[in-house]
């Protein structure tokens, strides 16, 4: 007890508080009682964030809920204060991030810095939209004074803004079940899909359409998207039709302002809520829609632990909650088809006379009839067909040129004996950064002056994998007087005028154009389809859809790949759901997910076998592994994906890593089980975790469920 907390006298009533600490020990993951003064009785409220003493050492936590008295027959600490009487945390949001640390065997901890951000006093003290004073705890059993586990009522929250009205459907006429959704919203209904959408510019007055609905029926919206540039076309879309009743959340709001907001959002006066990963966890009230764009991007997947990726945890919300559920994009993700096969979901696609109407014309360079007319077809980067495409659009408008690489020359070879280019000092893969440069590292920047093959001793170089700035620097000499403007990396364009122009953009990265672009050419198809993933041919097929809806209606796209793979021809007819439905039957032949729940254990191979050796693993599991982590070598060397770096921004690849010439030493275990015995999976990986950090193994090892990539 600390010194002079034993002067101080206990709350009359509920003297006992239940804190989650801050604390993301696995062994730790659970409530502690600490004794209430009395001087902290009016503040000490459900959901408040306090400051205990645990260990020794002040840590934060969150008061759960107030007792009579603790199960817990030593005595307890005293809390040392309350940080902020701002129940910050919500009885849905901890029920939220209990059920997600249990999915993902991770703990409490770790998701509610997910959930929550970080405080900011002065946001908190502004009078606008502040709540009451709380009151004392009275009773247990009076209303005014739940716990963490007491469902609010629906009515309608005090001081929070009037809905607007129910708005027309617009293009949701387009879908043969689209006015059966919104009058399902309209109500209240729990209904939840798989949407497939028409391609072109409106998704965004489409998913506002439906946050309208759900608002005018009373109830709140949270919506997801991938990236800012997103986030701005929804939040445009949002002010026509809720005349700014809607907030957005994003990290560059800085932290007092997204503080601000998402206090707004707290207290009941914002409805609607549109942001990207973090505000999945926005505490809305009266929850009616959950709405997820683009559900196959990897920016959806929280890279922090226990990575949760935004489609489980807003499908688990709209579960919980018996919320509507709106998740999709253009193409169709595995785990998506699953829920629908599941009869969690049901499919929301157009019409065929729609799609017809509204898809771009697609043609596979090189097919039948063009290598009949350009032997060189089958060889060549930017085939006859291409270039024809792009000069014939170019009098109508921009074109769109999709580069699956940024940078220039991304990897390079030996001119005779094809030999990838590596580095004498680290053996990193060399690059050329730009015209008439010398080549360099990758991985420590290491210049390649004077640079001869180790294999065959030649000198000469070639190209092996050329980037979106070399592919810009030859379709400016192949169209002269045509302007040029690139997109990705870190200058990534919202958008580009009408005007005749050469658009050159990384996958993500593709501008919107004013009116839609006149054609789209989807180079260097092996590069996608080739990389060493489980998703390889599912995230092809999505970015070449989101590149090729950005494209006028019956408009030609040219995509560089055989026309006999699933993908381009999934891409040809336009047929996502039967791409994806193929994806599902050919992953629960094999085992893979979303068929299967699958674990991936990282780290240090000792670390690793010790760890699996201590899991109680459930009857069904089969383990295998372990095996050296892909891309062994400098630390962040090799992306999930295959990529030389981890994605970035608008692009395939991020920028070189801190390296060390030492070699990092991992392996990796896979576990998989049906996906009946997913949650004893993870409760087992938990325990394992707990006997570990109760233990201090000093050996980290990561454990992450149902990962993203599988290589």
């Amino acid at each position: 007890m600390a010194k002079g907390q034993k002067e101080q006298a206990l709350s009359a009533r509920l003297p006992v508080a239940r804190v989650a600490v801050d604390i993301s020990l696995a062994h730790l993951d659970r409530p502690f009682d600490y004794l209430v003064p009395a001087s902290m009785d009016s503040s000490a409220v459900p959901g408040c964030r306090v400051r205990v003493r645990f260990a020794g050492q002040l840590v934060d936590g969150y008061l759960l809920e107030r007792t009579e008295k603790s199960e817990h027959q030593g005595r307890l600490a005293r809390l040392e204060r309350v940080t902020s009487p701002e129940p910050v945390l919500t009885p849905e949001i901890f029920d939220l991030a209990r059920a997600v640390a249990d999915r993902y065997a991770g703990t409490l901890a770790d998701v509610l810095r997910l959930a929550i951000p970080p405080r900011h006093a002065g946001a908190e003290r502004e009078a606008v939209g502040a709540p009451e004073s709380p009151r004392p705890f009275d009773h247990p059993d009076r209303p005014e004074h739940p716990g963490p586990f007491t469902r609010p009522d629906r009515t309608e929250l005090p001081g929070s803004v009037a809905g607007p009205e129910r708005p027309e459907p617009g293009t949701w006429a387009r879908y043969p079940a689209g006015q059966a959704f919104l009058a399902a919203l309209a109500e209240g209904r729990p209904v939840r899909a798989a949407w497939s959408a028409v391609p072109g510019p409106d998704w965004p007055a489409e998913i506002a359409v439906a946050a309208a609905t759900t608002a005018a029926a009373g109830r709140g919206t949270v919506i997801v998207v991938p990236d800012a540039r997103d986030l701005a076309r929804v939040d445009a879309a949002l002010a026509s039709v809720d005349h700014g009743c809607h907030v957005c959340l994003t990290a560059d709001l800085g932290p007092a302002e997204r503080y601000r907001r998402w206090l707004a959002v707290r207290r009941g006066m914002v409805r609607v809520v549109a942001g990207t990963r973090a505000a999945m966890f926005a505490p809305v009230a009266q929850l009616g829609l959950v709405v997820l764009w683009d559900d196959g991007d990897d920016l959806h997947a929280e890279p922090r632990a226990p990575y949760p990726h935004a489609r489980e945890v807003l499908a688990l919300r709209a579960h919980r909650s018996g919320a509507a559920a709106l998740i999709g994009g253009f193409a169709r993700t595995a785990e998506l088809t699953q829920l629908v096969a599941a009869g969690w979901a049901r499919p929301l696609t157009g019409s065929p006379d729609v799609l017809r109407q509204a898809v771009p014309l697609v043609r596979a360079a090189p097919d039948e009839a063009e290598l009949a007319r350009d032997a060189a077809a089958m060889t060549a980067r930017l085939p006859s067909l291409a270039l024809r495409s792009a000069r014939g659009a170019l009098a109508g408008g921009p074109v769109l040129v999709q580069v699956p690489r940024r940078g220039y020359l991304d990897a390079i070879a030996c001119a005779r004996c094809r030999a990838q280019a590596r580095c004498a000092t680290c053996g990193g893969p060399l690059q050329i950064a730009g015209s008439n440069e010398v080549p360099g590292c990758r991985w420590c920047g290491a210049l390649a002056t004077g640079w001869t093959c180790q294999r065959c001793g030649a000198n000469r170089l070639r190209a092996l994998v050329t980037g979106a700035a070399r592919t810009a620097e030859e379709l400016g000499r192949a169209f002269p007087g045509v302007p040029v403007r690139t997109s990705g990396g870190q200058q990534v364009l919202a958008e580009v005028p009408a005007e005749p122009a050469l658009v050159i953009a990384t996958p993500g990265a593709e501008p919107v154009a004013a009116g839609g672009y006149a054609a789209a050419l989807l180079l260097d198809g092996w590069a996608l389809l080739g990389r060493p993933s489980l998703r390889a041919g599912e995230e092809t097929l999505r970015r070449w859809m989101n590149a090729a809806a950005l494209v006028r209606p019956g408009a030609p796209v040219v995509v560089l790949a055989e026309a006999t793979v699933p993908a381009v021809q999934a891409l040809l007819r336009w047929d996502p759901v039967g791409f994806s439905e193929r994806e599902v039957a050919e992953r629960a032949e094999l085992g893979f997910p979303p068929a299967v729940r699958m674990a991936a254990i990282t780290g240090s191979p000792a670390a690793v076998a010790d760890f699996v050796g201590a899991a109680e693993l459930p009857e069904r599991a089969e383990v295998l592994g372990p095996v050296p982590q892909p891309g062994n070598g400098p630390p962040g060397s090799r992306g999930p994906g295959g990529n030389d770096f981890p994605p970035g921004p608008g692009g395939s690849g991020g920028s070189p890593p801190r390296v060390s010439t030492v070699p990092r030493v991992e392996s990796r275990v896979l576990i998989r089980v049906p996906r009946s015995g997913g949650l004893e999976l993870a409760r087992a990986l938990h325990s394992a975790q707990a006997q570990r950090s109760a233990r201090k193994d000093g050996a980290p090892v990561r454990v992450q469920l149902d990962p993203a990539e599988v290589a």
